[in-house]
């Protein structure tokens, strides 16, 4: 299964951004993290479906109700599968 990293650059930490990403990967079915980076930005490492992969990086641009995602970079890994989906801190 192929694993997409997501970096979201634009005001996206101390807005909500993290949990709501969380939930919206929990209910479509998504696995992976997502978690902070010190330099403001957002990363996010996801598996599923190419459907469905394509359906959360819509939720990825939209964000939380606060956040202001600016761009998103986009790159496809060859790595482990992932256990659900967790915000690392």
């Amino acid at each position: 299964m192929k694993t997409y990293h997501f970096l979201i650059k634009g005001r996206v930490q101390g807005v909500g951004y993290r949990i709501t990403t969380q939930l919206n990967a929990e209910r479509i079915g998504i696995n992976g993290i997502v978690k902070n980076l010190p330099n403001g930005d957002v990363e996010v490492f996801a598996q599923g479906e190419e459907n469905i992969i394509q359906n959360f990086k819509k939720y990825l641009k939209i964000g939380s109700i606060m956040s202001k995602v600016q761009s998103i970079e986009e790159s496809v890994l060859d790595r482990e599968e992932f256990e659900g989906f967790v915000t690392k801190y």
